[in-house]
């Protein structure tokens, strides 16, 4: 499928409102990862063109994002939300055939970018201070004001998803944002910015940068104009934003991926469970921060959650994305070696169940069948190591003790889920398990744009999402004042 028509050339970055050609005219050619074929091309930014993006950023906050009303944000971002959902059609057809998502995950990305624009439109105008009983005399106040310029770094699982829970938050607190969304994916990112002019986002607000994250991210992080970055992607990366940002003392939100567990025990409702046990590691391929590719099931269930897991993956097909299968192709050629890397390395363990991939898919695509291991040892690297493939393991264990110890026995921290309708055992859990978010009886609520999200550990730091986002996008400022 060719590449609809765009409203603008792809090949170009939005600086100040207009698109322009990068500095040195570099391009970057986008692949379609269901068959390898160049979809088109777009800019690679360089150190000029991201200091270009900062200065105009600056002027628009200094110039009018900064001082008009919030209740007027949140009128532009909901605007911004109608938009979205009147180009659903565009924007889920371009995700699927730059991500290689499937259509139907593809749209509902869609509605969740909307959803994120409606939710921080309505607000913007919500985020109070408080005040504090002080000494006789005094009046005391807090207030909440943007931190100024924010950078936001998007990887190419999720651009949507992930434009909307970060920019959206910050341009809700008053933020002007400079926006690189990952090479490797961003159409979605530049169609979205150019609805935001259409929605009446004023020039300069909003800037996109394409680029190679070893150029134009590393400016990004590193320019002393920016006052908060926002990453998500791997704790390689993560490792360099955050020293980088070190320099200027600037802070950092860091969403850097999981192994995130799933906990079944001897009460569980299996037929519940099992859409969420399969669903919740295959998604996207299983290229999802927060996939569950671990399963913890109680002993004496063990063999049933196998049996029926494994009917589950032999179902499961991967088509190319506008197929519109239960899985599409993985990002790119790396990617699916990285994955096939870790299949190799599982050999000598028990795969009860794999996958297909459709004997009509085009073979310069990057598809890998969907995997499925029992009688996995904690230790081994497919229990241990973030895959970002559509692989996951099933564990046993006997108790409570050993299944948090388990659950908790990785470097990540980002989400998990526990089965069981035994209440006090709920809570305990919950508390003890080390993640950012815990579902009971669920995984995932639905998205919840609401929830706040972020991990621990390996998985980073600060949150996205809900009122938290709106926090860590400004800065808290305390006011007191004496009265003679």
């Amino acid at each position: 499928m060719s590449l609809p028509h765009l409203p603008f050339d792809p090949s170009c970055c939005l600086i100040g409102g207009q698109w322009r050609h990068p500095t040195d005219l570099e391009k970057l050619e986008l692949k379609n990862p269901s068959d390898g074929s160049t979809l088109t091309e777009i800019a690679s930014g360089n150190e000029n063109d991201i200091g270009e993006a900062i200065e105009n950023a600056k002027n628009a906050f200094d110039q009018c994002w900064n001082t008009i009303p919030a209740a007027e944000r949140g009128r532009i971002l909901s605007n911004l939300g109608r938009l979205v959902l009147k180009n659903i059609d565009l924007l889920s057809t371009l995700e699927a055939l730059d991500v290689g998502k499937p259509l139907t995950q593809a749209q509902a990305d869609v509605r969740a970018l909307a959803r994120y624009m409606e939710f921080y439109g309505g607000a913007a105008d919500k985020v109070h201070g408080e005040t504090i009983p002080y000494l006789e005399g005094y009046t005391v106040y807090t207030l909440r004001e943007p931190h100024g310029v924010t950078g936001h770094i998007v990887p190419w699982n999720y651009p949507m998803q992930i434009i909307g829970r970060s920019v959206g938050a910050a341009l809700a607190m008053g933020n002007t944002c400079v926006l690189k969304p990952a090479e490797e994916a961003c159409l979605t990112a530049l169609t979205f910015a150019n609805l935001a002019i259409e929605a009446g986002l004023p020039r300069g607000v909003l800037n996109v940068v394409p680029g190679l994250g070893s150029t134009a991210g590393a400016a990004l992080c590193a320019h002393k104009g920016i006052n908060h970055i926002s990453f998500t992607g791997s704790v390689t990366t993560g490792r360099l934003v955050q020293a980088s940002a070190a320099n200027n003392i600037v802070p950092v939100t860091l969403e850097l991926g999981g192994k995130s567990p799933q906990l079944f025990f001897e009460d569980a409702n299996l037929e519940s469970a099992l859409p969420f046990l399969v669903n919740a590691g295959i998604q996207n391929g299983g290229q999802t921060c927060s996939a569950s590719s671990r399963i913890l099931v109680h002993r004496s269930r063990y063999n049933e959650v196998i049996d029926n897991m494994s009917q589950k993956y032999k179902d499961l097909i991967v088509r190319p994305a506008i197929n519109d299968g239960a899985l599409g192709p993985l990002i790119s050629e790396r990617q699916k070696s990285i994955v096939e890397d870790f299949i190799s390395k599982a050999q000598k363990l028990n795969l009860v169940a794999q996958g297909e991939i459709d004997s009509g898919a085009p073979a310069k695509g990057h598809y890998v069948a969907p995997h499925l291991f029992a009688d996995v040892p904690e230790d081994h690297i497919l229990a241990k190591d973030e895959i970002f493939g559509p692989v996951q393991v099933i564990m046993p264990f006997d108790t409570e003790e050993e299944a948090i110890s388990i659950a908790n026995g990785t470097d990540y921290g980002l989400v998990a889920s526990i089965w069981t309708n035994d209440g006090a055992r709920q809570m305990r859990l919950a508390k003890k398990l080390k993640s950012g978010q815990v579902f009971i009886n669920n995984y995932g609520a639905g998205g919840g744009v609401e929830l706040p999200f972020g991990g621990r550990g390996f998985s980073g730091h600060g949150r996205e999402k809900g009122f938290e986002a709106l926090f860590g996008f400004s800065t808290l400022k305390t006011v007191a004042s004496y009265h003679q």
